[in-house]
């Protein structure tokens, strides 16, 4: 079981940051010098510099006493055994949430490590589903094939309400995970609401296989699955993409759909297999343009017909290839409305072991449009049912075969 929350990260000191590697090392060292020299006020230093050299700096700390002040009489009057890392931790988890965006989270120890496994595909002993998070409840939003879940039964869309009969009311997609993974061989019960009505799934954990690139041939049709943007997703699809030449494949399909994001480099390096040099997508701070991402100039599928399925759960990092190729005119969409996560979010180690993933841009398309909280919308609108899931129907691959065979 995988928690994608449908991220798009980025490891500093990358392009996102908008910070060269060079300026990055050489910043850092002005930093420590000035520090060094002012002693106590490093901090009105940081904020007035800070900016010149690229960093975002807070304006000023804030007043914590009422905090200490709750924990003293916490301490003082409960009565039981208080465990100080989770109160620092739900602290921490506390201030980042009231920022309002669902996006910036505080993870401890453990979701930083589930977090990071599941960017890398490192599921272990799980059922094969991906969660999100839609109206507050965690949901199924891709089924992994040949794993537990697809051979139980379980579908993408299914709403999971109690996990081994506790209720996931509320719960976080890390949350969700971590409760639903466990020992390779042993079971978990999953209730799941589907079309209004519960049922419960008993379904034994395996080892997951999860690659984020899949690719097939079916006479001159290439069809290139991609399920997340991690590490190795470049290298993949291209390995993929070459294979497809050697094949002699006239067209291709780019399957999205129920892809989370991931990366943001691995989505530069997806694009560049059909755009040559070209934009792919534009970062904004403050309303202000702070890097601009290109393709490489090797676009080995470039001129071939293409069409790119998406879907409600096409989000992040898959949004800005669907965005790019079809700006570019390079790709015709078909599928549904995708999720509408226009968003860039950094990984902050903050010690022990937890992180801060926050929101530090806004992204936009070629043609300089945000699909934030607005989607993109298919050249092709293609519906696919639960009816059509249930009965092993494709309408949408259908369609992208049907508009390829013109």
């Amino acid at each position: 079981m995988t928690n994608t929350g449908h991220s798009m990260a980025v490891k500093p000191p990358t392009k996102a940051t908008g910070i060269s590697k060079n300026l990055y090392f050489v910043s850092i060292a002005v930093v420590a010098v000035i520090g060094f020299v002012a002693g106590t006020r490093g901090d009105d230093i940081m904020r007035a510099v800070g900016p010149a050299f690229g960093f975002k700096v807070a304006a000023s700390s804030i007043n914590l006493d009422s905090v200490e002040k709750t924990y003293e009489q916490l301490a003082a009057n409960y009565d039981g055994k208080l465990d100080t890392q989770k109160l620092i931790d739900g602290a921490s988890r506390g201030l980042v949430a009231a920022a309002g965006d669902q996006f910036t989270v505080f993870m401890d120890t453990k979701e930083a490590a589930a977090f990071n496994d599941d960017l890398s595909g490192n599921i272990g002993g799980g059922i094969g589903a991906e969660i999100g998070v839609r109206s507050g409840q965690p949901t199924i939003t891709r089924i992994i094939a040949d794993n537990p879940a697809k051979k139980a039964g379980l579908m993408s869309g299914d709403v999971i309400t109690a996990v081994n009969d506790e209720s996931a009311k509320g719960w976080t997609a890390a949350k969700t995970a971590d409760a639903i993974r466990g020992e390779v061989g042993t079971t978990v019960k999953v209730t799941i609401l589907r079309d209004g009505k519960s049922k419960d799934y008993t379904i034994t954990r395996a080892t997951v296989d999860n690659p984020s690139v899949y690719s097939k041939v079916d006479g001159d049709l290439g069809v290139l699955t991609i399920t997340r943007f991690d590490d190795q997703t470049g290298t993949l699809a291209r390995k993929a993409a070459e294979a497809f030449k050697q094949d002699g494949v006239k067209k291709v399909i780019l399957d999205l759909r129920d892809n989370g994001g991931g990366y943001l480099t691995a989505a530069q390096d997806v694009a560049g297999l059909w755009l040559n040099d070209k934009v792919v997508v534009s970062e904004r701070t403050g309303g202000k343009t702070t890097d601009t991402l290109k393709s490489d100039s090797d676009p080995i599928l470039n001129g071939l017909p293409t069409v790119v399925l998406v879907n409600g759960d096409t989000a992040s990092a898959s949004e800005i290839v669907s965005g790019a190729l079809q700006d570019h005119g390079v790709a015709t969409l078909i599928g549904e409305k995708t999720f509408g996560k226009g968003t860039v979010q950094k990984v902050i180690e903050l010690g022990g072991g937890s992180v801060l993933k926050v929101t530090v841009a806004h992204w936009y398309t070629p043609n300089g449009k945000s699909i934030n909280h607005q989607g993109i919308t298919p050249d092709k609108i293609v519906k696919l049912s639960a009816a059509d899931v249930s009965a092993g129907r494709d309408p949408q691959m259908n369609a992208a075969k049907g508009y390829l065979a013109k």
